[in-house]
């Protein structure tokens, strides 16, 4: 199991691992520093959310454990662990189109709304850890 005992934390690769699908009760950690930005994290069995800078970056429900999670200019990656079947919503840039892989299959391309949120389900329940990549 890839979950993140400390809630949140930066890798030696420079990306970030965050979320406890496992934990029963709600936990969060604020005012965690990574890359010169600020991120609050809230996860449980139920719903995993990550915010960087107040903004919103992730959104998982039920909840999930994120591992090797990065962001630049064209996209995100990151691997995803949870219990059963999650919604995982991510913010992205306003009205763009973007290709999504899931364990390096394109699964489509979908459009992020005005507000710059992709929605996409991902298959976990007895898959381990799965690999998303989102990109222009």
């Amino acid at each position: 199991m890839a979950v993140v005992e400390g809630l949140i934390q930066g890798e030696m690769d420079g990306s970030l691992s965050f979320g406890n699908h496992m934990l029963t009760e709600k936990a969060k950690k604020e005012d965690f520093e990574h890359g010169g930005d600020l991120f609050k994290v809230k996860t449980y069995a139920t719903m995993t959310k990550l915010e960087k800078n107040g903004m919103f970056v992730y959104e998982s429900v039920p909840g999930t454990s994120v591992t090797h999670f990065t962001e630049d200019a064209d996209g995100v990656t990151f691997t995803v662990e949870g219990k059963e079947d999650a919604q995982l919503t991510i913010g992205l840039e306003d009205e763009t189109e973007y290709e999504i892989f899931v364990n390096g299959a394109s699964i489509g391309k979908m459009r992020t709304s005005l507000g710059g949120k992709l929605s996409i389900s991902v298959e976990l329940a007895d898959a381990g850890e799965v690999a998303v990549k989102i990109c222009k």
